[in-house]
C-alpha cells in the first residue's frame, strides 16, 4: 500500500477547518439579522458608494453578473438594496443601499468583528497580526482577489 499523507499534514485542509468554524459561526450570526453572509458581502460591497452598475459590483466582488443579479433580487425583496436606472443608458442601472440597508450595515459589521474578536481571542495581538501578514502574502502573491462568499 502507497504511503499517504495525513490530512492535517496538509496546510489547505488546516485553512478550511478554521475558515469553516469563522464562517458557519458568522452565517449563524447574520441569519439571526435576515441575512446570508453572501449578501452581508454585497451589502458591504456597497456601503458608502452612491451606486455602482453590477458589472462592476461584479468585478469588485469576484463575482458573476448573474450571482451579482440573484443577490441583488434577494436584497431588493428585503428592502436593503435599490435600483436606480441609468438616463445615460436606459438599459443600464445601478445598485444602491436602501436607507434600511445603510442601517443595517455597521450592525452587521459590528457581528463581523466580533465574531473575528471571540474566534481570534485565543491568540495574542502579535500572533493576530503574523496571521493576518502571512494570509495577506499568499493573497498578494497568488493574485487573489474573488470575495469569499460561501
Amino acid at each position: 500500500m502507497a504511503a499517504v499523507s495525513d490530512l492535517n499534514a496538509h496546510t489547505g485542509y488546516l485553512l478550511r477547518m478554521v475558515s469553516n468554524a469563522v464562517s458557519q459561526e458568522f452565517a449563524g450570526k447574520v441569519a439571526g439579522d435576515g441575512v446570508t453572509v453572501a449578501e452581508w458581502a454585497m451589502l458591504r460591497s456597497l456601503y458608502g458608494s452612491d451606486g455602482i452598475s453590477p458589472s462592476a459590483l461584479a468585478l469588485k466582488m469576484g463575482m458573476t453578473k448573474g450571482a451579482i443579479s440573484k443577490l441583488a433580487e434577494r436584497l431588493a425583496k428585503k428592502g436593503l438594496i435599490e435600483r436606480t436606472g441609468n438616463p445615460d443608458d436606459k438599459r443600464g442601472h445601478s445598485l444602491s443601499l436602501s436607507s434600511a440597508g445603510a442601517r443595517k450595515v455597521p450592525v452587521l459589521a459590528r457581528l463581523a468583528d466580533n465574531n473575528d474578536a471571540a474566534f481570534f481571542a485565543v491568540l495574542s495581538n502579535q500572533e493576530q497580526g503574523h496571521l493576518r501578514g502571512i494570509l495577506q502574502v499568499l493573497i498578494d502573491r497568488h493574485g487573489l482577489s474573488t470575495m469569499p462568499v460561501d
